[in-house]
Order: C-alpha cells, then sequence, then structure tokens
C-alpha cells in the first residue's frame, strides 16, 4: 500500500511537471550547440582511498566510560578506513543519468565491516535552458556555509572536522525553473522538491508515512546570491529558512544562513537521570567569510548558532548522569541507569554538534616558501559556552599526479563536563592516501 502510495504520489508530480513543460518550455526552440556535440556523453571516476587513525583515550572522561565500559582498551586504540567510491553519468539528448557509490571497509575495536551504499543515482531531463527536472536518489546540497548548513532541510548533516566529504543523499523528485533578467535581478530560480518517507524510502530521515514538500527560492540580486527555502509534510515540523552569500571584493566573500524550525521537541536529563521534554520554536543561524590573500592563504571564519542544542548546563548535567550510572553500574552490576545513558547518547546528546554556539576557524597556506604541491592547515572548532574545542593541524602533498597525501593531528582540550573535554580521546593521529582515477 505505501509503495502504490508513492508511486502516485510521484506519477502525480510528473504529470504536473510535464503539463507545465509541454505548455511553457516547449514555446522555446531547443537548440543543438556544437560542443555539445562534441562533448563525450559519458564520465566515470572515482577514487581509491586508505585511512588509518590511532586514537589516544581519555579514561577519565564520560564518553570513555560510555563505550569502553566492557572492554580494556589500554591508552591508545586503531581504526582502519579503506574506501572505493565511483562516480559516472551518461548523457543522451536532453537527459542524463548520474550515480555514486562509496564502499567502505571498517576495522576498529567495535567491528570489522564492508558497506557499499549508492549516495546518489538519479535521472535528469532538460527541455530546455530554463527548465530541469530530476527523479532518484540526490544530495541537494542546500546552504552557503562551509562547516554547518542550518537551512539545508533536505540534506545529511556535514561533519565540521571534514565537511568536503561525500555525504549519502535522498530520494527525491525535483524541477529547477531558471529565468534570466536584465535589471538588478539577474537570475531567478524556483526548485519545488517531493521527498516520500515510508519503509524503506527515506525512513532514517523522519516519521514515516508523509509526502514531504520543499521548495527553494534562488535569486541573484545586485551580485548577492539570496535563497528562501521551506520544507513541510509531517516526517519533520514546518521550517523556513534563508541564506546569502556576497563577494565583498575579489578576495573576500562573506556568507550566512537563518533558519527557523516550528515546534522542535528537545529532551533533556538532569545528573540524576530524571528525563523531561520541552517544544519550541528553535532559530538557528550562521554567519561567515572567506578571504584568499595574494600569498594564497586561505582564511575561512564561521560562528554558528545551534538552536536546536543543547546549553552548558545542559551537557554537564549529562555527562555527570553518565558518570553516576557508570559508578553505579561497577559497584552493583545495575545496568539500567547506564542502559538509559547510552540511549540518550543515540538520540540529543551524541548528535554532531549537540551544543549551541560553535566557532570555526580555518587557515591554509598553498606552496608556502615555494614548496610546490604542499598544503600546511590548521583547524579550531570550538564550543563557544563551555570553552572547550578542538585544533587540527594538517599538511597535503599533491605532487604525485592523482595522488593526495594527507597528515592530521587531531588535539582535543576541555575541562570536566566540557563537550570536548568529555569526548573519549584526547587526541587523533590521522593519514589519508587517496588516488583518483
Amino acid at each position: 500500500m505505501n509503495q502504490f502510495r508513492i508511486f502516485t504520489s510521484l506519477l502525480l508530480f510528473v504529470l504536473y511537471v510535464l503539463l507545465f513543460m509541454f505548455t511553457d518550455a516547449f514555446a522555446e526552440e531547443y537548440k543543438f550547440e556544437a560542443s555539445e556535440v562534441e562533448k563525450k556523453p559519458y564520465h566515470m571516476g572515482g577514487y581509491l582511498e586508505f585511512y588509518p587513525t590511532m586514537f589516544g583515550l581519555d579514561k577519565n572522561a564520560a564518553l570513555y566510560k560510555l563505550n569502553f565500559y566492557n572492554r580494556n582498551a589500554g591508552g591508545t586504540t586503531e581504526q582502519y578506513n579503506g574506501t572505493l567510491q565511483l562516480e559516472g553519468s551518461l548523457e543522451k539528448g536532453i537527459s542524463r543519468f548520474y550515480i555514486k557509490t562509496y564502499t567502505n571497509y571498517l576495522n576498529s575495536y567495535q567491528t570489522e565491516t564492508t558497506k557499499t551504499t549508492v549516495f546518489e543515482g538519479n535521472v535528469s531531463i532538460k527541455p530546455s535552458s530554463s527548465f530541469i527536472f530530476e527523479g532518484g536518489k540526490k544530495t541537494l546540497n542546500w546552504g552557503k556555509g562551509y562547516a554547518w548548513n542550518p537551512a539545508a532541510f533536505l540534506d545529511r548533516p556535514k561533519n565540521p572536522d571534514d565537511p568536503e566529504l561525500s555525504r549519502e543523499g535522498y530520494i527525491i523528485a525535483s524541477m529547477d525553473y531558471t529565468k534570466s533578467f536584465s535589471g538588478a535581478l539577474k537570475t531567478f530560480t524556483f526548485t519545488p522538491v517531493l521527498m516520500p518517507v515510508y519503509s524503506g524510502f527515506n525512513d532514517s530521515f523522519g516519521e514515516v508515512d508523509h509526502l514531504n514538500v520543499a521548495s527553494k527560492f534562488y535569486f541573484l540580486l545586485h551580485d548577492t546570491d539570496i535563497d528562501l527555502m521551506f520544507l513541510t509534510g509531517g516526517s519533520t515540523t514546518t521550517r523556513y529558512g534563508m541564506d546569502f552569500s556576497r563577494n565583498i571584493t575579489t578576495d573576500l566573500e562573506i556568507h550566512g544562513e537563518f533558519s527557523l524550525i516550528n515546534g522542535y521537541t528537545q529532551t533533556y536529563v538532569d545528573n540524576n537521570g530524571n528525563q523531561s521534554q520541552r517544544s519550541y520554536s528553535a532559530k538557528n543561524y550562521l554567519i561567515g567569510m572567506r578571504y584568499l590573500t595574494k600569498q594564497d592563504t586561505t582564511y575561512i571564519m564561521e560562528y554558528y548558532r545551534n538552536g536546536t542544542g543543547l546549553s552548558g548546563k545542559e551537557m554537564g548535567d549529562y555527562f555527570s548522569f553518565v558518570d553516576n550510572s557508570y559508578n553505579t553500574f561497577v559497584s552493583t552490576g545495575n545496568a539500567a541507569k547506564f542502559n538509559k545513558a547510552v540511549a540518550l547518547y543515540q538520540g540529543p546528546y551524541g548528535k554532531m554538534n549537540p551544543a549551541t554556539n560553535y566557532l570555526y576557524f580555518r587557515v591554509s597556506q598553498k606552496d608556502p616558501f615555494d614548496m610546490l604541491y604542499w598544503t600546511p592547515a590548521i583547524t579550531l572548532i570550538a564550543n563557544t559556552d563551555d570553552k572547550s574545542f578542538s585544533v587540527t593541524p594538517e599538511i597535503m602533498y599533491t605532487g604525485v599526479t592523482n595522488l593526495e597525501l594527507r597528515l592530521r593531528t587531531g588535539i582535543i582540550v576541555g575541562p570536566k563536563g566540557s563537550e570536548y573535554g568529555e569526548k573519549q580521546n584526547d587526541y587523533r593521529i590521522d593519514f589519508r592516501a587517496r588516488y583518483y582515477f
């Protein structure tokens, strides 16, 4: 029954956009360009990666107790990742097929697994320069932020420690309608999106048995990129967002995002394990800049206000509850409270960024001191509420064709009861060898 509802909804959407297309888009004559004829109709590529990591453990941290309660891990633990990412596209006339797969081998203290996931797989049709219709699995990449995107309602969250990593998309149906102008408004694009959430269809997104509707309105106004977004439908609460990006000079760009989430429900726990909930309208925003100097030094800075996050005291209460429940478990063998602490970590307290206020700062230098193909960088991610942070120096080498080598050391600093101070690691050393083909 659910599959029939999904099929019916998508069929109605396709019929609607086809009707719109025939009444407007085909009024324009489709023209073939010589460059399109000469372009290869297919593309294949990807990369193969080896990614070992060593973690220096903090045995006094709450999250160490949460994750290593049943084993003696010693002072360090290792993790080995192997990744194969493949992508390909095929174009024929006005149609294009694109697919990206991600195969990951993971060997850690917890498990050894090999998993292949289709990150993207979609078909697009471009009957004219103004229209594109797409269906399938896709990462939309909404938002202008580098480390965070509070207005990216239909995307999985980035990892701010490595925000350029590929992410798995969702199954959607969408349309882009673009129109150009000669005045202050140079370009307008309207993007309606349908996202079905049913058992087996995007069921990790939210509550199942709903057909969600989202839209994005893009404006290039006075050389400023502006997006307005909304999402509704039942799988999550209704939310509204906007973003902007503008080049102040050729070297300096500023950007920002804002989102409002109606009826957001947050779960809290005190240091004794008493649980409560509160519903409110969550306001999230981000402001950032990117500056490139004449010496090829790039500065990126962002401040992120996470209205769905927890305060420093609320995070501290949870870590105290972990300590208390762990001590009870060790002394009496009663795991009831400890299991509750584990369940809460799998919920609001274990999110990518569970707290409220964050600062991101990154500096990278291309070819320092005329050392070709070397790029050193350093990244700071700080929780400004509890004054805890991680700092990650790194160096990358690209002197061999299609080969990228990166060495990083992540250092975690924070007092007892703080977000970073209670992480299971004191430091991390990782090496990435990635070969593109």
